[in-house]
C-alpha cells in the first residue's frame, strides 16, 4: 500500500499522469508476453526496451526538475550520476558472466584479461552480489553529489558558475573513464551481459519484468517528488529560488537545503541509470558527455519546468523525436532541429509544454469564477428591483 503522505498531495493532472504510467507498465508486458507475435496489439520486445529506455530518461528528467524547477540549480552534468548508477549496474551484470566470456576467465571480465590484468581490481569486489550493486547505485552518486555540493554550495556558488562546475566535473569523468587502466572498459565500456538475478537479460520475461520496474521506479520517484515540493520543506526550496539572498537573512541554512536535495536527486539519477543499462545493454563514457546532460536539461524545459509531469512528458516526446528523426534523411539534422527546438520554447513557451498548459487553465478558471461572480451581483441587484415592480 502506498503511503499516505505520498499521496495525499496528488491533484488532477498528476493523478491522471500515474493512472497511465501504472497502465503502461502493466499492459504493454501482458502485450508482449500473452499476445501472439502476429497479433497488432502485440508489443515486440525492442519496442519495450526502446519504451523502457524512455521510462528511465523520465526518472532522470524528474531528478533534474526538482533540483532545477523547484531549487533553481541548473545542473548541467547530472548526466554523471545517470552513468555513476550505470556502471555500478554494468559491473554487476559483467561479474554474472563469469567464464562464459570469450576468454573463459572465471574471475576476470574479457576485458580485463584483454589488457593483461593479472588480478581485480579492489574497486570490483562485492559486486558480484546484487544487494551491494544495488546499494552502490545509489551510494556512488549520493557521495559524488554529496562532497560536490557540499564545497560549492559552502562556497555559495551558484547561477552560471555552478552550471559550469557540474559541467566540468562530468567532462573530467568522462576522461578518466575513457583510459583503459582505469579498470572500467576504456571506451569500449561495459557490455555482453547475461543474467541478471540468475534470468537471462535477454529473455522476454526478463525484459518485461525491467520495463514494469522502471514503471514502478518512475511512480515512486513521482510521488517522492511531489511529496517534497508541497511539503514545507518544498516551499523553502521555492523560496531559495526566487529569492535565494532573502531566504538566508530569514533564518534558513541555505546550504544545507540545497544539499539535500541535491544528493537526492542524484541518487534517483543513479536509479535510472542502473535500470537504463540492462535494457539497453551496455554501458560507456559517452554517458558523460556533457552534450547528454544538456539534452537533458532540454526534455525539461520543452515539458515544462517546476511541473514534475512536464518533465517526465518532455523526457519521452524529445526522445521519441530524437527516434524518429536520427534513423532517416534528417539524421545529421538533428541536432541542430534540437538546438531549434530548445529556442523556440524559450521564446515562445517559456513555461514549457504543461506549464503553459496549467497557466491557460488557470486563467481559464478565473476568467469562469469572475463571470460567475458578475453574474451573481447582477441577480442580487435584478431581483429586489422585480420584487418592488411585483
Amino acid at each position: 500500500m502506498t503511503p499516505h503522505f505520498l499521496t495525499r498531495t496528488l491533484d488532477r493532472s498528476a493523478t491522471i499522469f500515474l493512472l497511465i504510467v501504472a497502465a503502461v507498465g502493466i499492459l504493454i508486458p501482458l502485450s508482449n508476453l500473452l499476445l501472439p507475435a502476429d497479433s497488432p496489439l502485440q508489443v515486440p520486445t525492442y519496442l519495450m526496451a526502446l519504451f523502457g529506455k524512455y521510462v528511465c530518461y523520465a526518472i532522470l528528467a524528474l531528478s533534474i526538475d526538482l533540483i532545477w524547477g523547484y531549487c533553481g540549480i541548473l545542473s548541467l552534468g547530472h548526466g554523471a550520476f545517470f552513468a555513476l548508477g550505470g556502471y555500478a549496474m554494468g559491473m554487476y551484470l559483467m561479474r554474472q558472466i563469469g567464464s562464459r566470456g570469450v576468454y573463459g576467465n572465471p574471475l576476470l571480465p574479457d576485458f580485463m584479461v584483454f589488457l593483461n590484468y593479472k588480478a581485480l581490481p579492489w574497486y570490483w569486489y562485492g559486486f558480484d552480489m546484487f544487494w551491494f550493486a544495488a546499494a552502490m547505485v545509489l551510494i556512488a552518486p549520493g557521495i559524488l553529489a554529496f562532497v560536490f555540493g557540499w564545497l560549492t554550495f559552502r562556497s555559495r556558488v551558484s547561477g552560471v558558475y555552478l552550471s559550469i562546475i557540474t559541467q566540468a566535473m562530468t567532462y573530467a569523468l568522462l576522461l578518466a573513464f575513457f583510459r583503459n587502466d582505469f579498470g572500467f572498459g576504456g571506451n569500449n565500456g561495459l557490455t555482453d551481459f547475461k543474467d541478471i538475478l540468475g534470468f537471462n537479460v535477454q529473455a522476454d520475461g526478463t525484459r518485461a519484468a525491467l520495463f514494469a520496474l522502471s514503471c514502478l521506479a518512475l511512480i515512486v520517484g513521482f510521488l517522492v517528488c511531489r511529496a517534497i515540493v508541497t511539503s514545507k520543506l518544498g516551499k523553502v526550496l521555492i523560496a531559495i529560488r526566487d529569492a535565494e539572498s532573502r531566504t538566508r537573512f530569514l533564518g534558513y541554512r541555505v546550504e544545507s537545503y540545497k544539499l539535500f536535495v541535491f544528493t537526492l536527486s542524484a541518487c534517483m539519477a543513479g536509479v535510472a541509470g542502473a535500470l537504463y543499462v540492462p535494457q539497453v545493454g551496455i554501458i560507456n563514457p559517452g554517458e558523460f558527455a556533457p552534450a547528454n546532460s544538456i539534452e537533458a536539461v532540454i526534455w525539461v524545459a520543452v515539458g515544462g519546468r517546476g511541473t514534475l509531469v512536464g518533465a517526465a512528458l518532455g523526457a519521452v516526446v524529445v526522445n521519441y523525436a530524437k527516434t524518429v528523426f536520427t534513423s532517416g534523411a534528417l539524421a545529421p539534422y538533428w541536432l541542430f532541429m534540437l538546438g531549434a527546438l530548445f529556442i523556440l520554447v524559450t521564446l515562445l513557451l517559456p513555461k514549457g509544454i504543461i506549464g503553459t498548459f496549467n497557466a491557460w487553465s488557470e486563467s481559464r478558471k478565473a476568467s469562469n469564477s469572475a463571470n460567475a461572480d458578475s453574474a451573481a451581483a447582477e441577480d442580487g441587484v435584478t431581483k429586489p428591483h422585480l420584487a418592488e415592480k411585483a
